[in-house]
């Protein structure tokens, strides 16, 4: 069964839950090696975000992550905005004249999210960033799909492997970002990015959940 604008609509909602619901614990993490802020700035961002959402609901699926991915730019401070913005616009672009999402195209908005997040954030994995999250995230997303799984079981493999990605972060040195200043005092701290990233796929396995997908 393929995801409908409805299901992306409800996903985004469900993310700006979780970013509210976790804007003190994410913004916590931040302080122990970044800029101190990052669940605050997601949390504005996400509620600018459904301030304009409603301007976008009867426009293709292409058209609401590029306004999502837009407002996030415009509002979100530090890294944070242009790094999700870009996932968003790109993972838009790549859904261009799509009516619903197949399992197949949502794949393809995890490669076109990750080439965005790469490109603009000259970053990689093993960086202790979101990426650590999100590659793995779409990795174990593609095996469950080519095992013939539903949308839904995909995303909690996606899930799962993500939360994995978030503890891996504890085990490694950052080397981008503010986070990076800190060297090998950065060890054994989760990286915000990597959890707020997870979030968001908890956000699409729910909404994939909600929809029977």
């Amino acid at each position: 069964m393929a995801a409908t604008k409805k299901d992306v609509l409800t996903f985004v909602d469900l993310f700006n839950n979780k970013m509210e619901e976790h804007r003190q614990a994410l913004t916590d993490m931040d302080q122990a090696i970044g800029d101190g802020d990052h669940g605050i700035n997601m949390n504005r961002g996400m509620k600018a975000v459904e301030e304009k959402i409603d301007a976008v609901v009867d426009k293709p699926i292409a058209d609401i992550l590029k306004s999502v991915g837009m407002t996030l730019v415009s509002t979100v401070g530090g890294a944070s905005g242009p790094l999700y913005g870009t996932a968003f616009m790109k993972a838009g672009m790549a859904m261009k004249g799509k009516e619903e999402l197949s399992a197949s195209d949502i794949s393809e908005m995890f490669d076109a999210a990750i080439a965005g997040i790469i490109s603009r954030g000259k970053a990689t994995t093993g960086e202790k960033t979101m990426l650590d999250a999100l590659v793995p995230a779409k990795d174990a997303y593609n095996a469950a799909i080519a095992e013939g799984k539903s949308i839904t079981d995909a995303l909690v493999d996606a899930e799962d492997a993500a939360w994995k990605g978030v503890e891996y972060t504890k085990t490694i040195i950052a080397t981008k970002g503010r986070a990076s200043y800190l060297g090998e005092r950065s060890i054994g701290f989760q990286d915000p990015g990597a959890t707020s990233v997870t979030y968001l796929i908890q956000a699409a396995r729910e909404a994939a959940q909600q929809a029977g997908a």
